[in-house]
């Protein structure tokens, strides 16, 4: 049995199937908008490999970091009911709203204004969210300041909302701890070849460099709209090594769509069996890896980059590198 519908959620493609595939993987196949092969079945993957970088929930691949993040919330949320059913005979969720949504606003706002000379070619892309540009620790500030000025204005929720924040800061700590813990940040050893087919040792391409890895495939929309900003990034960032691993793809199928894009990529490199995506826990293209020049990852990126939200990456990237340097 072959794919049946490929599913572009929030900005990520999930190969799917109508049934479980025999051989687990991302297996997609050619063409302009239907993928053909084997993948996965929409369902939440929890599988043997202790690491993930996504979540399957039904049709959507969901960032684990977010999936923290919302249950996190969640906890707040009963916590804060609880005691506040007993305290004011309410909860806390208007308070998370207005915090969650005032953050968000804050957090994006301040991501634009430090990276404007990013977005001033196009505007419009400030205002697509997508991309996952947001200032994390301005976000967190305006939610602290919102909390602040709830409690100051009703003494009787600042028990609730202490004791639910808490609670919700806890089990955010306790879980991203567990992640890390099953983090395997070394380069996957998988089997690549070239688009001539020869092998390909992703070691030697860094060559003691930073490494971008771009886990793609041609049939996917959001991995074709970020293309030409990996591709610009490519020719700009002389000093970090960009590679662009195929899920699942023929060498022909590959040259094939850089032909007819235009594009002009280096280290184009293809994964047969689409095992890279599975190695580092990832469900979900396009995925983008960050190592440093040791091989250890850094960063990631599930979803389309923006040209602001990638070279944001690339400078944390680069300053443990240029740390190391000065010493």
């Amino acid at each position: 049995s072959g794919l049946s519908v490929k599913r572009v959620l929030e900005g990520v493609c999930i190969p799917s199937q109508n049934g479980r595939p025999r051989n687990p993987g991302l297996q997609a196949g050619v063409g302009s908008h239907r993928p053909e092969g084997r993948g996965f079945k929409p369902e939440l993957v929890l599988d043997d490999q202790s690491h993930m970088l996504t979540m399957n929930l039904g049709p959507i691949a969901l960032p684990t970091n977010q999936l923290v993040l919302m249950m996190a919330m969640v906890v707040a949320l009963f916590v804060g009911h609880l005691v506040g059913q007993r305290k004011i005979g309410g909860g806390i969720g208007n308070v998370l709203i207005d915090m969650t949504l005032i953050a968000l606003l804050v957090a994006r706002i301040t991501f634009v204004a430090i990276w404007f000379e990013t977005y001033r070619s196009s505007l419009w892309s400030a205002f697509d969210i997508r991309d996952g540009g947001f200032s994390l620790w301005a976000g967190v500030l305006a939610a602290l300041l919102v909390a602040l000025w709830h409690g100051w204005r009703r003494a009787t929720l600042r028990i609730p909302l202490i004791l639910g924040l808490a609670a919700g800061a806890f089990a955010w700590g306790v879980m991203s701890a567990l992640l890390s813990q099953l983090e395997r940040p070394d380069l996957p050893k998988v089997s690549l070849t070239t688009l001539s087919g020869e092998p390909a040792d992703l070691a030697a391409l860094a060559g003691g460099k930073p490494m971008v890895i771009n886990l793609w495939a041609t049939w996917c929309p959001p991995c074709r709209n970020e293309m030409p900003v990996l591709a610009a990034a490519q020719q700009r960032e002389t000093g970090v090594q960009f590679v662009f691993v195929d899920q699942g793809e023929d060498g022909t199928t590959v040259k094939r769509y850089l032909a007819a894009s235009g594009l002009e990529l280096a280290n184009v490199l293809l994964d047969s069996g689409a095992h890279f995506g599975r190695e580092v826990g990832s469900m979900g293209l396009p995925t983008t890896l960050f190592y440093d020049a040791n091989g250890r990852m850094v960063d990631t990126n599930v979803g389309a980059l923006s040209t602001a939200t990638l070279t944001s990456k690339l400078n944390r990237l680069r300053k443990p590198t240029e740390t190391s340097n000065k010493k």
